[in-house]
């Protein structure tokens, strides 16, 4: 609007001048015509004209007054537009649930320049409580989430049972950027929570979850794998998430060729993966194992999006490598590929019902699932080289979800479903490894006013072991509240 006054002033200052010039030259045309004519008809056009002319300087000062005002408008600062954007949806903000949650983010909610190309800054986030009441155990370390890989391989591992458990892990703060460039947007994230992981398990303490920048076509930092579709998510009050879902925030560069609702991205991401040594853990011709990873991970994913929802098929290559640094008779250097196909969806049942899905299996993709053991076994050498009696094998595993969410009214929604983790064990692993974990929930939540959430939820998990026959079940009830805040800066 500021670029088009220079050009009405221009206007208004021609329209002025041209009434002028059209009063100058009737008063000569009628000086002319008073000396041919009577003088009181001469008498009478003249008041005629002075009429005329008392109008037209009427009109003259309010295009001058017209003229002042957009003038004093020009000389006025543009006031930063501030907008309250609603709560973030499950698949923007993990936000009932959460480090698996699809909460804040992400996929997650991406920052979007507005109609007029104008820069935004986003600041958002939520406060989350978490109460609930345990009915078996678990790792303490994961007190308040469902993970079957943390429940007991043995008969009261982690006795006793029952505990009443309070966190406010889940909280999160993030900021967002958006800025027009000659390149595309440029879009930046940072965002973080109270969850504890790693070294700080169990901790309350800040985690980074993103820290990513995109430019165009390209992105680098943490951000979500393109193995994983975080859309699958579910709406749940229970933090970690299904156990059978691909879900890893990862540090990689990325290429995007095709982006909107057919979208085509590939990565490059920082390689990682674990092993398992099994019966022969303490033996000490295996403590000079070390990992080599001198080659990044390759990712990628094709999406379609349509009026009913979407389809992602997803892939990963990966190479995994160890290497023997004990100088002895044994050389039990060893190299696997990893690899995973990831098909997932989201299917819109009508206006209130949304059903996510997904099916994963590969080899040796294990740290990119929610919620799985090693990538790597050992097993007998069946060429029976005497330097190397055994030796790595990259371990199968199959992951499904499951899961409807519903919204019962504008205030009340649910969501129900399953999980599957299934891991095909190496012969080498000891008879208590991890060999199939289950996961399902339901819930009800409610919110009262916008950006205020309360809910309850009832969860279950189960562990089953490799070969000794041990299971170990989880139930649990959690109560949350979460309150929303997100304000958007546009300049």
């Amino acid at each position: 609007m500021i670029s088009d006054r220079p050009l009405r002033r221009i206007i208004i200052n021609g329209a002025v001048l041209m009434i002028f010039t059209l009063l100058a030259m009737a008063v000569q045309s009628v000086a002319a015509q008073t000396q041919t004519q009577e003088p009181q008809k001469a008498s009478s056009e003249v008041e005629q004209l002075k009429d005329k002319l008392q109008k037209l300087e009427q009109t003259v000062q309010e295009l001058k007054t017209q003229l002042a005002e957009m003038e004093k408008v020009k000389k006025t600062p543009v006031p930063i537009k501030f907008s309250q954007p609603s709560a973030p949806t499950p698949a923007e903000q993990p936000a009932a649930s959460g480090s698996s949650n699809p909460a804040g983010e992400g996929n997650n909610s991406n920052n979007k320049q507005d109609k007029n190309g104008e820069s935004t800054f986003q600041v958002y986030g939520y406060v989350m409580l978490d109460a609930g009441y345990q009915f078996n155990q678990n790792d303490p370390d994961w007190f308040d989430v469902v993970r079957p890989t943390k429940l007991p391989a043995f008969r009261d591992q982690f006795a006793p049972d029952g505990k009443t458990f309070f966190g406010v892990r889940q909280s999160r703060f993030g900021v967002k950027s958006g800025t027009p460039t000659r390149f595309g947007e440029l879009k930046t994230q940072f965002e973080f929570e109270l969850f504890g992981t790693g070294v700080d398990a169990g901790q309350t303490t800040f985690r980074l979850r993103h820290a990513y920048g995109e430019l165009g076509h390209f992105g680098a930092g943490q951000t979500w794998s393109p193995f994983m579709d975080i859309d699958v998510f579910p709406n749940s009050l229970e933090y970690w998430g299904p156990n059978g879902m691909v879900f890893f925030r990862n540090i990689q560069f990325r290429y995007m060729p095709l982006k909107g609702n057919n979208a085509v991205t590939i990565a490059l991401e920082r390689p990682g993966a674990s092993g398992d040594q099994g019966v022969l853990t303490d033996r000490i011709e295996l403590q000079g194992i070390r990992p080599k990873f001198d080659l990044p991970d390759l990712s990628g994913h094709a999406r379609f999006t349509r009026n009913w929802g979407h389809v992602q098929i997803a892939g990963m290559l990966r190479r995994i490598k160890w290497v023997d640094t004990l100088d002895d008779q044994f050389d039990l250097s060893g190299t696997e590929v990893g690899w995973g196909v990831n098909v997932s969806s989201n299917i819109k049942l009508g206006k209130n019902d949304i059903v996510r899905l997904q099916a994963v299996y590969g080899e040796g993709v294990q740290n990119y699932m929610n919620d799985a053991p090693v990538d790597v076994g050992i097993q007998r050498n069946e060429s029976s080289d005497p330097a190397r009696p055994i030796e790595g094998t990259a371990l199968p595993v199959l992951g499904l979800v499951s899961f409807l969410d519903h919204n019962w009214s504008k205030r009340f929604s649910s969501s129900i479903g399953y999980s599957l983790v299934n891991i095909e064990n190496s012969e080498g692993q000891s008879p208590d490894a991890y060999h199939r974990g289950h996961y399902a929930l339901t819930n009800l939540l409610f919110s009262p006013v916008e950006n205020v959430m309360v809910g309850g939820e009832f969860q279950y998990g189960r562990r089953e072991n490799f070969r000794n026959g041990f299971a170990s079940n989880d139930y649990r009830i959690q109560f949350s509240f979460r309150y929303n805040f997100s304000r958007l800066f546009a300049f």
